[in-house]
């Protein structure tokens, strides 16, 4: 409870409001700044299989208080890497790479998605579970499938392509068990997105027996199922049907189940070779079978991430014009939020520089339509390679940023919290300040913006902090309420009364 004379002072601020004339607080400003947490192979998380549980949360807390003090607003989770699971799922075994053997759980036991939502949101994170729709063995894997994996239960559904496993996107049921693998987690998790990146048909590899050719995807059993059952694409397009169909109920089925969850996708960073003009390189919708720039264009994401892993200026892949396009085709008006490779940030000929990242981040900053982006991957920011995150922290990130509204899933406000403030005086100014939610939906974050003669400072924290010591004796704060969509409430204005303690 305040003290008698914080209350005091608390009366006296709420009733003597900003004047009228007095200049409103700076527009909030807007960013979608995260990073992918990469569990697959230990990149990220955790460190290395088989970690107790409390050092994998104590490696956990140490990834979200990075997240935060670096200048981040979300982190996107990698929750199945292989037809496997990093929380305790129904459906599919837990990962070699949590456990050290798959199908083992944790122990002692927790489940740890449910920790990493708990506390992304504690400091105010957004948390986005990332998922690898048809992976089921990645190369150079060392571990012993369970027999509850996929591979072992429904092996009429899995190929081998070199030393990989893939589910066939051609099999029906192949699909729908990685829309019930999402799913799933959107009913049982508070996971404010869901994400898939690139992964749908394999990248090529070499085809050992014939030199200079690629190994093909092996489903003649799928093809010939489909073209029985009357299809009557040409295999190329039916592989990219198979994905659209796949991507479309994704998009669907989210919102039936909980509409604010955020769907994204991180495609290969090239629409096609030739798009746009004088773009070369790998040509994911004939690869990939993945026809990104269609799925951008339905609407069927609400943000894209495309991986512009270039340099700026890289020749046959240059940063702006694959920007450019990206933004052109997205007819629906979602989010832009380009992925970029702090990973590449190293001494070297064929490192990059930080100003590479910095520059990459003002481009993104300048052009209209884009406005976030996604790095990879987390490890590089704990290892403050050649000083890049202090260079980010104190550099774009130096002032904090909501993530950018998404209009056309909701745009209800929530409601102004009551707010009471006080400054008083020890060594030197601090301001005290109370909030409370207000009614309705609940907020998730607190905005405050402290005015000082003409300048004013911005932070955020979480809405589960309801009393905040704020340094600086402010002439006013304004306050706004905001939920996990980055609706803001209208702003709650206070002038501070001063004391002396």
């Amino acid at each position: 409870m305040p003290s008698p004379a914080l209350l005091i002072a608390i009366l006296v601020g709420l009733v003597n409001p900003p004047s009228n004339d007095a200049p409103a607080a700076p527009a909030l400003p807007r960013e979608f700044r995260a990073a992918w947490v990469a569990t697959v192979d230990n990149i990220d998380w955790p460190s290395r299989p088989g970690l107790a549980p409390e050092a994998q949360r104590s490696e956990a807390l140490a990834i979200l208080d990075r997240a935060r003090q670096t200048g981040l607003n979300a982190v996107v989770l990698q929750v199945r890497a292989s037809a496997d699971a990093f929380y305790d799922s129904p459906l599919e075994p837990w990962s070699s790479y949590l456990t050290g053997r798959q199908g083992v759980a944790p122990s002692p036991g927790y489940d740890p998605l449910t920790f990493w939502v708990e506390e992304a949101h504690r400091r105010g994170l957004l948390i986005h579970a990332w998922f690898n729709p048809f992976r089921a063995r990645v190369a150079g894997a060392r571990y012993q499938e369970s027999d509850k994996h996929i591979s072992k239960t429904r092996p009429d559904l899995v190929r081998k392509y070199g030393t990989m496993l893939w589910l066939d996107p051609g099999e029906p049921e192949a699909r729908e068990i990685t829309l019930k693998v999402v799913l799933d987690i959107v009913r049982r998790y508070d996971v404010d997105g869901v994400h898939i990146d690139d992964y749908f048909y394999p990248y090529p590899i070499a085809d050992p027996a014939h030199p200079g050719k690629e190994l093909e995807f092996p489903d003649e059993t799928s093809w010939a199922k489909a073209q029985a059952s009357g299809v009557s694409l040409n295999r190329a397009d039916w592989r990219r049907d198979n994905i659209n169909r796949l991507i479309e109920r994704i998009a669907t089925e989210i919102k039936l189940v909980k509409p604010r969850v955020l769907f994204g996708i991180s495609p290969f960073g090239i629409p096609r070779p030739g798009l746009p003009a004088g773009v070369k390189g790998f040509d994911q919708y004939d690869k990939l079978s993945a026809d990104a720039v269609l799925w951008l264009d339905r609407g069927w994401a609400d943000y894209f991430s495309p991986q512009l892993y270039w340099k700026v200026d890289a020749p046959g892949q240059p940063f702006q014009p694959l920007l450019d396009y990206w933004i052109q085709v997205n007819s629906r008006h979602r989010h832009i939020w380009p992925g970029l490779s702090i990973s590449r940030v190293r001494e070297g000929n064929n490192g990059y520089d930080p100003a590479e990242i910095l520059r990459q981040i003002a481009l993104i900053r300048a052009t209209p339509g884009s406005t976030g982006h996604v790095l990879f991957s987390f490890k590089s920011l704990p290892a403050n390679r050649l000083k890049l995150t202090d260079k980010l922290r104190d550099g774009p990130y130096q002032t904090p940023a909501l993530t950018p509204t998404s209009p056309w899933i909701d745009t209800k406000a929530p409601a102004q919290p009551t707010v009471s403030a006080a400054t008083v005086n020890h060594n030197q100014d601090q301001t005290i300040i109370e909030v409370q939610p207000g009614h309705g939906a609940p907020a998730f974050l607190w905005t405050i913006q402290g005015k000082i003669g003409d300048h004013w400072t911005l932070t955020v924290h979480p809405a589960t902090d309801r009393r905040l010591n704020l340094p600086g004796g402010f002439d006013k704060i304004s306050i706004s309420a905001v939920d996990r969509l980055g609706n803001t409430s209208e702003p709650v204005e206070v002038v501070p009364v001063r004391r002396v303690e």
